[in-house]
Order: structure tokens, then sequence, then C-alpha cells
């Protein structure tokens, strides 16, 4: 009997540790831990993981993203692309008679495969319980819509007693849409209401629209379910993403912000591929950048291809170049371990974002200079490689000693030192369109 009380200690021990040892936001509000720590979001939007592919791909996409560095793959459970009525892979689809509370079991069993596979490999999935569009359906949604404020409930409810206790789940509600009404805004609330009840308040969740002034705050700031802000900032090259979030990390009470979608790599630029392009390696460098330094906790990259997982005998969407396997190791992905490796290289958790560190501070996009400190340390960015000055005492330390940080390939050049009692005036190794660098200082 003694043994059988140890054990069934021991059990429950487990069982709590699981249940708690998940997400939680910094007791500063401006950051994502996972078990206590610093989380870094570097996200990828593969929106249709769950639909498009079977077990064998899924399997090779998740080892690659995982080998790239990247920590949260956003994916969609009712997926857009005619995702209530085209079965997935596995030849299932998600709903009975379109029915949310009516879930396919055999559907959500490959869901449960794709989050398992994603944990065994260190990856955490921003599981969206739908897209958008069967909410509200639009001009480019197919819907149908299919949600009231009951049923939503009875869904997020349902959502959570089978992922609630999964440690690498994060929750995002929208799915690109934002609310037309009261309506909607009750639909999203009892969603978010529903899966904090069945977690016993321990879900991290965010909600994902449209472009937007203020992106989820415009609507959800103060719920109480709303973990911290995301933005989308659109397929627009030069948008002024860094205002965006600055407004939203200035707002009470305090939450962490990022942008859940902004410039996709290989997407027709505005829509408009044949007047203005596609979007490059630099586009989506640059958005990161900028948006980190002004006080993102982290970022999301996106691909055109491989959203969508285009592939042989998928109708494509806004014309893609790429099957999506092909599209993995485009140089922009292959550039995102650098943002990561450059973040991860300080001091987390006390960064903020500060514009007062240099003179030229009010650049537009395309030459914009963009500063973000620690206690002791600064890191500024320079978008096309324009000279800077940085302003004295602005983190501890008489002298400042660094280098500059390459953003293509990660790689260093050495930088003068300097006192830390006056104005320095820096110049990047090169200068022009796609020459951004970093300059990295440490107080010393």
């Amino acid at each position: 009997m003694r043994y059988r009380k140890q054990y069934l200690t021991l059990l429950l021990l487990t069982i709590a540790i699981t249940i708690q040892a998940q997400f939680s936001i910094s007791d500063n509000k401006r950051f994502l831990l996972k078990d206590g720590k610093a989380f870094f979001w570097l996200g990828d939007t593969a929106w249709e993981l769950f639909h498009r592919l079977d077990k064998k791909e899924t399997d090779r996409y998740l080892e690659h993203r995982s080998k790239q560095g990247f920590t949260v793959i956003q994916a969609v459970v009712l997926a857009e692309m005619d995702g209530l009525t085209v079965p997935n892979r596995e030849g299932n689809i998600p709903l009975t008679d379109n029915n949310p509370e009516r879930p396919n079991e055999k559907y959500f069993e490959h869901v449960d495969y794709v989050i398992d596979k994603a944990g065994a490999l260190g990856l955490n999935i921003g599981l969206l319980p739908t897209w958008g569009d069967k909410v509200a359906k639009d001009t480019w949604g197919k819907g149908p819509e299919v949600f009231n404020v009951n049923n939503a409930a009875g869904y997020a409810t349902w959502l959570a007693k089978r992922y609630g206790n999964r440690k690498n789940i994060i929750w995002i509600l929208g799915g690109d849409r934002n609310p037309r009404g009261e309506q909607d805004i009750a639909i999203w609330r009892a969603m978010g209401n529903a899966i904090m009840k069945e977690t016993n308040n321990k879900a991290v969740i965010t909600f994902h629209p449209q472009p937007a002034a203020m992106g989820s705050a415009q609507w959800f700031h103060n719920e109480p379910w709303l973990s911290f802000n995301m933005f989308q900032t659109g397929h627009c090259r030069n948008e002024d993403s860094y205002n965006k979030i600055l407004a939203a990390y200035n707002l009470a009470p305090a939450k962490p912000v990022i942008d859940g979608e902004p410039i996709y790599e290989d997407h027709p630029v505005c829509f408009n591929e044949k007047d203005l392009g596609t979007s490059s390696a630099y586009d989506v460098r640059r958005s990161a950048y900028l948006a980190l330094f002004a006080g993102a906790f982290g970022h999301t990259y996106g691909c055109h291809d491989i959203w969508q997982m285009y592939s042989p005998g998928i109708a494509p969407t806004n014309n893609p170049h790429f099957y999506w396997y092909d599209a993995l190791d485009l140089p922009g992905a292959t550039q995102m371990k650098y943002v990561r490796q450059l973040m991860e290289s300080r001091s987390y958790t006390d960064r903020v974002p500060d514009q007062s560190v240099i003179r030229e501070n009010d650049y537009p996009s395309s030459e914009r200079i963009q500063a973000t400190r620690g206690k002791n340390y600064l890191f500024i960015y320079t978008a096309a490689g324009r000279p800077f000055t940085v302003m004295p005492g602005k983190i501890s330390g008489s002298s400042l000693k660094g280098y500059w940080y390459n953003p293509r390939d990660g790689s260093t050049t050495e930088a003068p030192a300097v006192l830390n009692n006056k104005e320095n005036f820096f110049q990047p190794p090169s200068a022009g369109y796609g020459r951004d660098w970093v300059l990295v200082l440490d107080g010393i």
C-alpha cells in the first residue's frame, strides 16, 4: 500500500508539472517565457500544414524548419483553402455536417500527430482553431460561416480539453479577419474565454488580424484572455511596422507584441507582381529587425509558397513560384537564424526599444535606423547602411566596444572602441539597397 501511494504521488506530481510547464508572460509583461525561461519566437506561417501535407511530408517540413532554428509553426485546424469540404491528405474533413460541435476524430488524429511530431523536434505550434472566414466570410474567404457564440465556446472547449496540456501550444484566434462588429467580437471572446476556463487560465492566447492600425489591440487589448498582441503588417514593401509595434508596446496595461504576418518572401508586392515585383530576402529581413528593435518580443517569417503548401496538383493562389519543399531554403528563410542568433546573444528580458540612442532616428522604412538596448548593450539596425550618431550614456560603462553584424550571413566586422561620455559617429562597412547592418555595442 505504501508503494502504491508513493507511485500515485509521483504520478500526480508528473501530471502537475506537465500542466504547469508551459508558456507564460514575463514579469515585466514584455516577453514570452517557456518553462520560466526567455523564449525567442521565430515563427513560420504554415497555415495549410494540417490540411495539405501527409505524415511523410509533415516530417520533412518540420525537421527542416527545426534544423533552421525556427521555434514556432503557425498552422490552422479549420483551414483556409476549402478546409471544411476538401479532405486532408488522410481523406478526412474536420467537422461532421459543418458543425463545430461535431469534430471528426479521424481528422484530429492527424492534428495530434503533427503537434506531437513538432514537440519531439523542439518546435511549438501556434495553433489557430479556425481560419477567420468561418466566422467572417469576405470577398476572398470561402467560408462558410459556421460559428456562433454558443458553438464557438463548445468547439474551443473541446480543443482545449484535447490540447490544453500540450507544452508546445500557443493559441491564436482570428485567422486573418478583423471583427465586423459586436457579433464577431462576441464569437472570438467566447473562444478565448472557453480556452482559458478549460486550461485553468494557463493558456497563452493571441489574435491574428488583418492589417489594422493597432493589430489585435484594436478590439481585444483589455480582454483577460489576450496574453499578447499580434499584428499582420501585410505584404507591401517598406511598411512602417515599427510605429505600429511601438504604439501597441506603449499601451496600458503592458502586454508583449509581435508581428505575426509581415511581408512574405516570394510574395507579389502589394499583390501586384506585374508592377512591383515579388518580395525578397531583404524585404523580410528588414521587417524582422525593424519590428524586433521597435519592441517586438519575437518575429514571424513567412513564405508565399509555403503558407499554402503549394505542390503538384494544388491550385496556386496569387502566383507562387516554387513548390513548398523547394522554397524551404530561400535566402530569407536561411537568414532568419541570424536574427535569432543575435537576439539570443545578450540578456533578453531587459531589452527595450529606444530611438533616443541615435540622432538620426526618424528616417523612412527604406533607410530606417532603429535602436534597442539592454542594461549594458546596444543593437542599432541600419536598413540601407546609412551612418548614424550614437548618443552618450544610454547604457552602463565608460567605454563602448563592439562589432558590425552582417544580417545576410551572421559574420562580424570589428568596430572601433569609443568613449561613452560623448556622441560617436559610426559608418557601416557598406551602404545601399540590401546592405543592411547591425551595430552591436557593449558597455565596458
